[in-house]
Formats: structure tokens, C-alpha cells, sequence
């Protein structure tokens, strides 16, 4: 394995190690967050696969993980701030365009995964108001696939109430996170469609965790946060 500071990435993975005690009892302090199943995760590398709700959702789902996570980012999101743009960049983000066949990102993420460390996407493609928005996208399960690394899905609840795309400000809320059993692809290829077999699985294994708490007839401004969560939504 490569040392990570010969890696791309390998200064947000230094750099994540030394804060991840504090930005952890910052999330549990600003957002409540509470994860379950974080046994459920095999050792890189792997595909770890969330829903997206928030513009916070990344930085969630590697501290779900215990690690930095490089995450397939649609190129449209670079090139706004450059701020913004060093940022992502010095966590490893890959940009992945949206107008033409992703070649140099889909390499950059295998090579992630063979050198052995986890790949993060968002199967969405883009922040949705609630899951069920956008029909899930075949990357994740492709991936692992074409790697034979497993999949793991990640349900997420709550991100949508700080800069989502109803709450575009950062605001307390409450976050609930479900790290689910990771999918063995190999054990699709009986399929006659694997690729989409394993995606059907993955959206399955979400939907079983977000299904409740989005019942039938409730507005997406009722959604923002648990309940019973503590959130302090309803303050300004």
C-alpha cells in the first residue's frame, strides 16, 4: 500500500486522523448524530454508498466510516469558490463530469481501490429533498463490481435540515445514520443484469431504513429532523 502522503488525498487523510476526535463531538453536539451498524463495515477497501440529502453528507459518512472517504464529485460543483474547490480537492474529491463517459475518474477511483483504501459515492448524483427524488444511478454498484470489492450501503436522515436544498443555511439538527450488511457483487453474477441487481439491492437495503420516516402525505418541511431528536429546528 502506498504511504498516504504519495497518494492523492493523503494530506486530508493526515489531516482528517488529527481531527477526527473533535469534528466527531462537534457532529454529536450540532447535528445529534447517532450511527448504528458501524460493525457492519469490512476492511477497505470498499464502496461505501450513501443516499444525499446535504451538503454535509460526505464529511458524515467518513466519520461513519472512521476515516477519510474520496468521494466521486460531479464536476459541477468545482469551479464556484475557489475556497470551496481547495477543499474538496485536499480530501481527495474526484471530479466526475456529467456531459461525457467519466473515464479518468472511474480510473482514479479503481486505483483508490486497488491501493486499498474506500471509495465514497453518492448513487443520487446530486442533494435530493427526500429519498425516493431520484432514481439511484448504477456507479456504486458497477464499481464494485468491476473490483470485486464489497458494497456498503449507508442510510442517512436528518442532513436534509442544514444546506440541503430546502435549508440552504447551516442549522442545529438531528442526524441518524445506518451503516448496513456491505453486498458481496460476486454473488450477483448469476443475474442476468449484475450491475443492476446489485443496485437494486443497495436501494432496497436504504429504503428499509428511510421508508419510516418518510410516511405517506408528510411535507418535506416535516421531514428535517427525528423525532424525539432534541433538534432545535424550530428556532431561528
Amino acid at each position: 500500500m502506498p504511504r498516504a502522503d504519495r497518494h492523492p488525498g493523503g494530506a486530508g487523510r493526515r489531516f482528517y486522523g488529527a481531527v477526527r476526535f473533535p469534528l466527531t463531538r462537534f457532529a454529536n453536539w450540532a447535528l445529534d448524530l447517532r450511527v448504528t451498524g458501524q460493525e457492519n463495515l469490512p476492511p477497505a477497501p470498499y464502496v461505501i454508498a450513501a443516499n444525499h440529502l446535504s451538503f454535509v453528507d460526505p464529511v458524515l459518512v467518513s466519520l461513519a466510516a472512521g476515516r477519510n472517504v474520496r468521494y466521486l464529485a460531479v464536476a459541477g460543483l468545482f469551479g464556484r469558490s475557489r475556497g470551496f474547490d481547495r477543499l474538496i480537492s485536499f480530501f481527495g474529491a474526484i471530479p466526475t463530469p456529467r456531459d461525457r463517459a467519466p473515464v479518468s475518474a472511474v480510473r482514479a477511483a479503481i486505483a483508490e481501490l486497488e491501493a486499498g483504501y474506500p471509495v465514497g459515492v453518492f448513487p443520487e448524483g446530486r442533494r435530493v429533498e427526500r429519498w425516493g427524488d431520484e432514481t439511484p444511478q448504477r456507479g456504486a454498484a458497477w464499481l464494485a463490481l468491476a473490483t470485486g470489492v464489497p458494497l456498503v450501503p449507508v442510510a442517512v436522515f436528518g442532513s436534509q435540515g442544514t444546506l440541503g436544498p430546502l435549508e440552504r443555511t447551516v442549522r442545529r439538527t438531528a442526524v441518524r445514520m445506518w451503516v448496513e450488511t456491505p453486498l458481496d457483487p460476486t454473488s450477483f453474477l448469476d443475474h442476468v443484469d449484475p450491475v443492476a441487481a446489485i443496485s437494486v439491492a443497495w436501494a432496497e437495503s436504504v429504503a428499509a431504513r428511510l421508508g419510516p420516516w418518510w410516511p405517506a402525505g408528510r411535507e418535506p418541511d416535516e421531514e428535517r429532523s427525528p423525532k424525539g431528536s432534541g433538534s432545535e429546528d424550530g428556532e431561528d
